[in-house]
């Protein structure tokens, strides 16, 4: 690294202060859409400050795989959307362009609220011509059939994308759910073959605790390609504050990332992080993690990668 390029410094706010987008083969692309939460909102503002903290990184190789994805990734920054417009609208606009990048990068999205994970779960289907698997950190169940009197929202994307057949639902897997609820909405996806570890399934399980869990869904999801969503909220407030929907009791960083990297031997086709409001956050501990998670997630496919010869 050069000398002072410390993340204080930096004259950039690309992730991990990579390249702008060109050949590389990973891309990253903000979605800095809020138009649809149902408490807090700011979540536009989520992937800025993701950017930002992922500076802090950028300055050696992951402790785990033993690789940068710095040099392997290019910056697209965000997408460009009719924000004031109706939700199916601005859908439309986030599929075309996630098409596109996924056309020719393998992509992690920064979000905005969770409504848009459906783009781009819909632009995924159709690069991939099948329903994919979907690893779904949570503490919300996002299977409510409407969104309080209106037909979708950043709660009602998993049942739609079941509905769609976006995603198969014996590879569907959710992590971290605890939120209230109907029953029919929180134990949907388990109604519909899948998955569900709910966060107090969880509660004192890190590290060789957590091998059960892994190795189920390991066994469920196989090598299907799989779609990683990933809502800042599965955390407990005390590790991510600046979220616009927090619940008490959810996971620590330790447990998420414990997963992701133990995980990163699926056939990972793309990832979302969203729901970091970071008006609401204290000393960045939420976009520090939201960074991290995904900086692993990158990591692990590029070193998978590396392993096969790719």
């Amino acid at each position: 690294m050069a000398t002072g390029h410390f993340a204080f410094a930096s004259n950039t706010n690309r992730f991990l202060a990579c390249e702008p987008l060109a050949d590389q083969p990973f891309a990253i692309a903000g979605v800095p859409y809020d138009g649809v939460v149902t408490n807090r909102p700011g979540a536009r503002f989520g992937p800025q400050a993701i950017r930002a903290a992922s500076l802090m990184l950028c300055d050696g190789i992951h402790p785990v795989f033993d690789v940068s994805p710095a040099a392997h990734l290019g910056d697209a920054l965000d997408m460009r959307l009719p924000n004031a417009s109706p939700l199916p609208e601005v859908r439309r606009a986030i599929e075309a362009q996630a098409a596109a990048l996924m056309a020719k990068h393998h992509c992690v999205f920064l979000g905005g609220d969770h409504s848009v994970t459906l783009s781009l779960l819909r632009a995924a289907k159709a690069r991939h011509g099948e329903a994919l698997a979907c690893v779904h950190f949570d503490a919300h169940c996002d299977t409510w059939s409407d969104h309080f009197g209106e037909p979708s929202g950043h709660g009602t994307w998993t049942f739609e994308a079941l509905q769609e057949g976006l995603i198969s639902p014996a590879h569907t897997v959710q992590i971290g759910i605890r939120s209230s609820g109907e029953r029919a909405a929180r134990e949907y996806v388990a109604d519909q073959g899948g998955q569900i570890f709910t966060a107090r399934a969880l509660r004192g399980l890190d590290g060789a605790g957590l091998q059960p869990v892994i190795d189920a869904i390991r066994s469920r999801i196989g090598q299907r390609p799989c779609y990683l969503t990933l809502d800042i909220d599965v955390l407990d407030p005390a590790f991510a504050p600046g979220t616009g929907t927090p619940e008490p009791g959810g996971l620590t960083s330790s447990q998420v990332l414990t997963l992701i990297e133990e995980l990163a031997d699926l056939n990972w086709v793309g990832m979302d992080c969203v729901e970091v409001a970071p008006a609401y956050d204290h000393a960045e501990l939420t976009s520090n993690a939201a960074a991290t998670f995904v900086w692993t997630y990158l990591s692990g496919v590029v070193a998978k990668r590396q392993s096969e010869g790719a």
